[in-house]
This record gives C-alpha cells, sequence and structure tokens, in this order.
C-alpha cells in the first residue's frame, strides 16, 4: 500500500495500478527523500511552501501529491500510461486537490509550452534509458523549470549518475550542480540544482 507520508493528507491512502509497469517510491523512501530536502543546507521549508512542483514519469503521483500535502500550492503531472493515468486522478480526486493539479497526458520529452515554471522537480522514468537527461532538457527549452530548480531524479542503483559526462551537462540549458545521492534498495536519487 502507498500512503501520503505528512502534512495536510497524512494517512491517505493512493491508488497504483497493478503489474510492474508503474513502481510507485514506497513510503519510506518518500520520508527519507522528503526529510532531506526539508533539513539539507540547500533545501528547507520554503523549498516546497508555496511552490509548483513537477512530477514528471508521475506513475501514482505520490511524490507531488506529497509535496502538495506538505504545502507545495500547485502539482503538475506528466504521465503517458493509461493504467497510471487513471490512478493518478483518483488519487487527485480522493485527496480533493482538482484545483491544485494540472495532469499532462503526453510523453515529457515533448512537452508543450508552459505558462508557470517549477521550482522543485521529480523525475522517476524507465530506468536505464538516459532519460533525465533529455527530460530535462525538453522541460527547460519548454520553460517548466524555474532558474535554480531543485531536481529530484530517481535512477537504478546500478546505473552512472545522470550528467556523468561533459556531453550530457551540455545539452542541457544551464550546467547542473549536483548536491545529494542517497541510495534506497534498488533506486538512488540524485539531486542538482538546475
Amino acid at each position: 500500500m502507498v500512503r501520503i507520508i505528512a502534512g495536510s493528507r497524512k494517512g491517505r491512502l493512493l491508488t497504483a495500478p497493478t503489474g510492474q509497469t508503474t513502481r510507485p517510491t514506497a513510503d519510506r523512501v518518500r520520508q527519507a527523500l522528503f526529510d532531506m530536502l526539508l533539513h539539507a543546507p540547500w533545501g528547507g521549508p520554503t523549498l516546497i511552501s508555496g511552490a509548483h512542483v513537477l512530477d514528471a514519469f508521475a506513475g501514482t503521483g505520490a511524490l507531488g501529491l506529497e509535496a502538495l500535502s506538505r504545502g507545495a500550492s500547485h502539482a503538475t503531472f506528466f504521465e503517458t500510461s493509461h493504467p497510471a493515468l487513471a490512478a493518478l486522478r483518483a488519487n487527485i480526486q480522493a485527496c480533493k486537490w482538482e484545483d491544485s493539479c494540472t495532469v499532462i497526458a503526453r510523453d515529457v520529452i515533448s512537452p508543450p509550452a508552459c505558462t508557470a515554471s517549477a521550482r522543485l522537480v521529480f523525475l522517476d522514468p524507465p530506468y536505464h534509458q538516459k532519460l533525465p537527461e533529455r527530460a530535462l532538457k525538453a522541460l527547460q527549452s519548454k520553460g517548466w523549470i524555474a532558474p535554480d530548480a531543485i531536481a529530484v531524479i530517481e535512477t537504478g542503483r546500478e546505473e552512472a549518475l545522470p550528467f556523468s559526462t561533459q556531453e550530457e551537462a551540455l545539452e542541457t540549458a544551464s550546467t547542473p550542480i549536483f548536491l545529494a545521492e542517497r541510495q534506497h534498495g534498488a533506486a538512488r536519487f540524485s539531486i542538482w540544482r538546475l
């Protein structure tokens, strides 16, 4: 079971599609991640409070919904899987956040133009496909990412960190600055200032 860990919707159960296609971030991993975001010298409560967050490759929306529960003002979700979209929309409705969420059923690699950029970005793409770099480049080119935004990127534990080569770093609109890394089971989170 997946649930919201803290904040205004603490304990709210989230729907997840069956099967292995969508892998929601586990509760304890989300707790550790948000603790780091709130307590790191480069983070703090103002990183989330009142923020527009972007949850790309959203799946159930657990990361974006957790941010809303902890005080973010708006969350935009990108997802293309029909079962995941159904679960995401059900979770938004169960939390009564229809007015605080935007769901874009479109590939994050070809996003539409944006009118409100995000200062906190979550990327949880399929592993081993080098999608973080491509997704961030596409999102930055369409205005989805605010200057100095923080990006939380989940990859497989054995994958090289995003931007591990100078060529990958140069493909983004700005040079990403590595802030932190944590490993949890098969997953690795790396956090960057864009």
